[in-house]
């Protein structure tokens, strides 16, 4: 069995939603407007219970196969597609108040300067205006909430969203088949991979544009549309 996110059938919310994402990715790059694009997931805190052996010139490093659980954490993913630059952090929770809070760093911090930020997001409970005004002041909500500009994905659409790409490629490359027993070490191994890839890649190159939805995808869209 092998799992994969299915669209749905002439879904007229699906197709509007999917239109605006794409819309977005089609925009020149604005140094005023930037699009960031991001994304979360829970990871599994695991600790050692015995020292490792390490790598002789005959052996490989030997692990025992005991671990211990150590809780879990949120890593935020957050990723400006044209100009190749992404961000990884961690928390202890994903819970509203966690989440505007990386936002607002984001735009107190390397966006400050921007007009407004181009959000492209998954439509999550937490992923909302309001989480500013639970996490702070009434004034200091509405100014970070003004320079945002929500673009939501649709339900069963996260593929539009780049920083779930993103999110997969760090995994792989930085977390997969390896025992991460605290939130300093979670998050000192993200910031390394985020510095090492942000120094060596280029920017997201997206294809799909809307004309092409409109073309492959036809069973997403009404059948009174064609």
């Amino acid at each position: 069995m092998q799992y994969w996110v299915i669209p749905p059938k002439e879904d007229a919310e699906f197709v509007a939603r999917m239109e605006d994402v794409l819309e977005v990715y089609e925009r020149p790059h604005d140094p005023q407007q930037p699009v960031v694009c991001m994304d979360e997931q829970p990871v599994q805190l695991v600790k050692e219970t015995r020292e490792s052996l390490p790598a002789t010139l005959g052996q490989p490093q030997r692990v025992d196969y005991e671990y211990e659980r150590a809780g879990t954490a949120a890593v935020f993913m957050f990723c400006e597609p044209l100009s190749g630059w992404r961000q990884a952090t961690a928390r202890k929770r994903r819970t509203k108040v966690d989440w505007a809070q990386e936002v607002a760093a984001l735009l107190e911090g390397p966006y400050a300067g921007c007009d407004k930020l181009c959000l492209v997001l998954d439509n999550l409970n937490t992923h909302t205006p309001g989480a500013f005004y639970e996490a702070f002041d009434p004034a200091r909500a509405r100014d970070l909430v003004r320079r945002i500009e929500f673009h939501y994905t649709p339900k069963h659409g996260s593929w539009l969203n780049i920083a779930e790409n993103e999110l997969s490629a760090m995994t792989r490359q930085c977390l997969s088949g390896r025992r991460i027993g605290d939130l300093d070490t979670l998050r000192a191994e993200i910031a390394a991979w985020t510095t090492d890839v942000n120094a060596r890649q280029r920017g997201v190159d997206w294809q799909m544009k809307i004309g092409d939805a409109r073309r492959k995808l036809k069973s997403v869209y009404p059948k009174n549309l064609f």
